[in-house]
């Protein structure tokens, strides 16, 4: 336990920081799997900008890492590109 009083802030900080970061990281994880389970190439190419924004913006926010941010959408422009 902390025994300072700004200790004592920075937990509660921290964990509220924790639960903004990781709801946001999750509907990135949510709209990537959207997006891979997709079939269809046309919805696949209106998705596809919607994602690589909230992927720039999470990579850009430090939520996620850059190399991170550039691998998912490199996978993801790899799917569609294989989708006929």
């Amino acid at each position: 336990m902390p025994n300072h009083k700004s200790a004592e802030k920075r937990v509660r900080q921290n964990h509220k920081r924790k639960l903004h970061n990781s709801y946001y990281a999750k509907s990135m994880r949510t709209a990537v799997k959207k997006l891979r389970n997709t079939t269809d190439k046309e919805s696949a190419q209106k998705q596809l900008p919607r994602v690589f924004s909230m992927v720039d913006k999470l990579a850009k926010k430090n939520i996620i890492h850059k190399n991170k941010a550039a691998r998912e959408k490199s996978k993801l422009s790899r799917h569609l590109k294989s989708l006929s």
